[in-house]
């Protein structure tokens, strides 16, 4: 009856208030997650300008991570989606616990390497000698935290692409707010400096693992993440890395691109990558509004599309892109107009704040290009199609914009470094345009069939 009633409401409830009942938790714990990753930048921000920009240099190994968990996270639970839609439970209790323990595991060899190789690390991800300190001691807390990061990762999108979209921000949420409170203990009153930074998120990582953890344990869901489910074979494994693909290019090519981007920005000082950091930070804030609601659509489409309810697919793309530009738009408005504002309340430093306000207003502008992409890449991975997610994932954060920040730095300098995010987002929405085409015209065939 339980089983029954989750499908029922994924298959049958009306489009907009089933994606708004699914996506505003997700939105909730996403905006959670990208404030206490800013409140690490605010309170660092305190410090100096090379602490500033060494969480800009982190930020490129917590990539990495989210790399990894996203993969196996967004490969497992868009299966599940659809094995559930076919009311398959069994196997999706076996994609939920493969998903799992490859990423724990994974974390865990991830902590031991990255902690060898550490100081080689940072200089790659684009530390300068000022800087390097810093994001060292920064990094090894991160590291610490990479078993609880990737696969905290996995339980909460097995949880969103069941349905159970309030479970995950209940995880999710109060280790953010933890995060938060503990800065400002450690900073404030400790003056633990960096350390405390990093070592406050380590330490809610690692409590908002056991609160996701604690939902499978007290069965709140239909999947299992019991070892006997397990299944280490190259058809299992295979199935949910390259239905992930599309998360692990994302991420891992926002990885990448920040190396490039801090080795470009390093060339105009620490001001430079601190001022590029904390843009990149505020846009996310932003963008985190409508990759809520995108993931508030993911389990529709897996689920409808599993069930061959075409119809639905299609009516929760367009709400999903039409609610998502409203709310962006505004919130990218607001942010265009106050941009010295909201970097100074980072770093109020000159520099930083006068290379930060153009660079911060054009991804304000490239933002409103976002929604039609993200819309794209969430249908296309939710649905299993996986050469289309993985190329259009690749775009924004790989493809286009590395190309574009070098062509840009190379003939405009530093001001071709503050555009080239906003015009690897026009891009990336031009491209999409035939792959949602020829989407809906196949799926507009076969309903009529």
């Amino acid at each position: 009856m339980k089983y029954e009633s989750q499908y029922d409401m994924m298959t049958q409830k009306p489009i907009p208030g089933l994606i708004i009942r699914l996506g505003v938790p997700t939105m909730i714990s996403m905006f959670v997650t990208t404030i206490y990753n800013m409140a690490d930048a605010y309170f660092v921000g305190q410090i100096s300008t090379s602490a500033s920009g060494a969480t800009s240099v982190v930020l490129g190994l917590m990539a990495i991570l989210q790399a990894i968990g996203f993969m196996f996270g967004h490969g497992s639970g868009s299966i599940i989606s659809r094995k559930l839609g076919q009311k398959d439970i069994e196997s999706a209790r076996q994609f939920s616990a493969t998903g799992f323990y490859s990423a724990l595991f994974l974390g865990f060899f991830i902590l031991i390497l990255g902690s060898v190789l550490l100081t080689p690390l940072m200089i790659l991800l684009g530390s300068t000698p000022t800087i390097l300190p810093y994001a060292k001691t920064y990094a090894i807390c991160i590291l610490c935290a990479a078993p609880a990061l990737v696969s905290s990762c996995v339980m909460n999108n097995i949880l969103r692409y069941e349905g159970r979209a309030f479970f995950a921000m209940i995880g999710l949420t109060p280790g953010g707010l933890l995060n938060i409170l503990l800065d400002a203990i450690f900073m404030k009153i400790l003056n633990m400096g960096i350390f405390g930074a990093g070592l406050a998120t380590a330490i809610s990582q690692y409590v908002s693992w056991f609160l996701l953890l604690t939902m499978f344990l007290k069965k709140k869901t239909q999947t299992s993440l019991s070892f006997k489910y397990a299944r280490f074979n190259a058809s299992t494994l295979g199935n949910i890395i390259t239905t992930g693909l599309p998360s692990l290019a994302r991420q891992g090519l926002a990885s990448i691109s920040t190396m490039f981007l801090n080795n470009a920005a390093g060339v105009y000082g620490d001001a430079a990558i601190a001022a590029m950091g904390i843009a990149g930070r505020v846009s996310m804030f932003i963008f985190s509004a409508v990759l809520g609601i995108g993931q508030g659509f993911q389990p529709v489409a897996g689920f409808n599309f599993g069930a061959k309810k075409y119809k639905r697919v299609r009516e929760g793309f367009f709400f999903t892109l039409i609610f998502g530009s409203i709310l962006l738009g505004m919130a990218s408005m607001a942010v265009f107009f106050n941009a010295g504002e909201c970097i100074r309340v980072f770093r109020d430093d000159p520099e930083v704040i006068t290379i930060g306000i153009p660079a911060l207003r054009a991804q304000c502008i490239g933002l409103f290009f976002v929604p039609f992409q993200v819309c794209n890449n969430m249908m296309f991975q939710s649905i299993g199609y996986k050469f289309n997610a993985t190329f259009l994932s690749s775009l924004r954060n790989g493809l286009y914009f590395i190309p574009v920040l070098l062509a840009l730095s190379c003939a405009f300098g530093l001001a071709g470094i503050q555009v080239a995010q906003a015009a690897a987002d026009v891009l990336t929405c031009i491209t999409c345009i035939p792959f949602t085409a020829s989407f809906f015209a196949k799926i507009a065939r076969e309903e009529q069939v």
